[in-house]
């Protein structure tokens, strides 16, 4: 048997693992030459990686901690070191570090070798104890005197992001500032790292495109890539949830069986409240999620914006009742019903209040999912149906029964 026999095959890696799914580049990475398999870590974004390297068989990790160069193993352990959505998790090795009484002809000597195999942007100045005092451009190098130490040439006071700050915070700082590189510090401003501008946003951008999936349960590891078997294990749990929630709004309109036995026209107009408080609670519940994005929605401000969505939804309830309560007072006296304008009534009301609860409850349900730690947006939508549902045909119902019958 040959050499080539006994080795077992190693598969090709696409150009980019962000791609796909942590799992399914997991199984690629585990298959893979473990040189290429650094490589292709290396070239997406550290928070990727590392969601990858939880995945990994420990004897794979183990290989490639071994064969990977120190700073890159670093990288992939900041896990560890920092919360996630922080921007520690996103650093890369700080480069270009350089003491104060340095000068400008020996900082560019050592930069002609430290471009050869690094990205290089600024330079950072830090004292004997690794203090960042300031940062040198290539403006700056080219110049001045090389006689001159870069503790004069420096710019001092330099805007920095801690390594523990969250991802929004930090997009927030810098959405002004369009610097492509930005130094990380710890509580004592000791330089730990930096992190691109470009990385900084293209994390929060990945975020934000799962969202919206999130929202109705599909994970956001899922891709167009991942196979079919495992995007069944994703969704089909979140499903058997709806499922059961259903069951609860059916069992409400169980409870009122006898009043829809009597007043059939009832039935025609159950899906229109359903529809229409289900709308209001999804709009309620956009603008809460966009708002935890962007650092909008906090705990000081949260009762403002549950009581703004709960007026908004009584005004637009209040329009869209009167809407309906004519539809219904058409149909009713088409059908011949002598009560059609006491139905007309209780379908105006059932859509004020209906659709008050649903814009409660969709800037209400995200803000108790991040009270409990869960993702806020982690099938949210499925909760606000559960709620709309048995609000909107509870009401509905009961009013009938109090009013008509």
């Amino acid at each position: 048997m040959s050499d080539s026999d006994s080795k077992p095959a190693t598969r090709e890696l696409p150009k980019n693992l962000g791609l796909l799914g942590p799992r399914e580049a997991a199984d690629l990475v585990a298959s893979a030459d473990p040189l290429d398999a650094i490589a292709a870590l290396q070239r997406i974004l550290p928070t990727q990686a590392q969601a990858i390297a939880k995945h990994l068989a420990p004897e794979v990790r183990a290989t490639l901690i071994k064969a990977a160069p120190a700073e890159v193993v670093k990288q992939w352990e900041l896990e560890r070191q920092f919360p996630e959505g922080s921007v520690g998790r996103l650093m890369q090795r700080a480069v270009g570090v350089f003491p104060p009484n340095q000068t400008v002809g020996e900082t560019i000597e050592a930069l002609r070798e430290l471009v050869k195999h690094e990205l290089i942007t600024y330079g950072f100045v830090v004292d004997e104890k690794n203090v960042l005092l300031g940062v040198i451009t290539m403006r700056d190098l080219l110049f001045c005197e090389k006689s001159q130490l870069l503790s004069e040439i420096m710019l001092r006071n330099v805007f920095v992001l801690r390594g523990d700050l969250d991802l929004i915070a930090a997009m927030k700082a810098t959405l002004d500032r369009h610097y492509p590189v930005y130094p990380v510090v710890d509580e004592g401003d000791h330089l730990i790292g930096l992190i691109r501008g470009s990385t900084l946003f293209e994390a929060q951008a990945f975020e934000l495109s799962a969202q919206a999936g999130s929202m109705v349960g599909v994970e956001k590891e899922e891709r167009l890539s991942t196979p079919w078997k495992r995007s069944f294990l994703f969704r089909h749990p979140w499903l058997q949830l709806n499922l059961v929630t259903a069951f609860v709004a059916a069992a409400v309109v169980g409870i009122f069986e006898e009043t829809i036995a009597q007043v059939v026209v009832l039935a025609v107009f159950l899906p229109v409240l359903a529809g229409q408080s289900g709308n209001t609670g999804c709009q309620a519940l956009a603008v809460s999620l966009r708002g935890m994005t962007l650092g909008e929605l906090t705990e000081a401000n949260a009762f403002k914006a549950v009581a703004k969505e709960g007026l908004l939804g009584f005004l637009n309830g209040a329009f869209v009742g009167v809407s309906a309560a004519i539809g219904m007072f058409v149909f009713a006296t088409w059908g011949g019903n002598p009560k059609a304008l006491m139905l007309s009534g209780v379908v105006f009301l059932a859509m004020v209040g209906s659709c008050s609860v649903s814009g409660v409850s969709g800037a209400i349900i995200p803000i108790i999912l991040k009270k409990l730690g869960a993702d806020p947006a982690t099938a949210s939508s499925i909760f606000l149906t559960t709620a709309t549902d048995v609000v909107s045909m509870g009401l509905f119902l009961w009013l009938a029964t109090l009013l008509v019958l």
